[in-house]
């Protein structure tokens, strides 16, 4: 996935949900300018408020690491 691509699914989520932007800041506890970067594909936004719009959205983030991945 791409940041672009993330950003598209948030900005349909929201619309979906019949929210503005503002709206979604503020449930989220991130800046509007933030929400905007992250709809835009933004590459180098803060992971931690993006999972906060996706969790406020009735989103998650899953990770599949391959099975050959080693960890020390």
């Amino acid at each position: 996935m791409t940041p672009a691509e993330l950003g598209k699914i948030v900005r349909e989520a929201r619309r979906a949900a019949g929210i503005t932007q503002e709206q979604l800041a503020g449930a989220s506890g991130v800046g509007v300018r933030f929400l905007i970067e992250l709809e835009a594909g933004k590459p180098t936004v803060q992971l931690g408020k993006a999972l906060a719009v996706l969790e406020t959205l009735g989103g998650r983030v899953t990770v599949a690491m391959p099975p050959s991945a080693k960890f020390r």
